[in-house]
């Protein structure tokens, strides 16, 4: 994988509820971190990739706690 990186914006509020998460949890040190967890939790997801019922529950229980689910 490429170490470049391209920037992405999200609504304001959005940010400031990851931001929280992210000072409150400790599972991840920044907001950017959070962002791509995630997507790559949902790239594999739609690609087909399967994921340990483990690794999916962690996955859904932090989308919760971000007020997705």
């Amino acid at each position: 994988m490429s170490g470049e990186r391209a920037q992405v914006s999200v609504p304001k509020d959005l940010y400031e509820k990851a931001k929280k998460y992210v000072e409150e949890q400790g599972t991840f040190s920044s907001v950017d971190e959070l962002v791509e967890f995630l997507l790559r939790q949902l790239l594999e997801e739609q690609g087909g990739t399967s994921m340990s019922k483990e690794d999916e529950e962690a996955v859904k229980d932090r989308l919760r706690r971000l007020g997705y689910l």
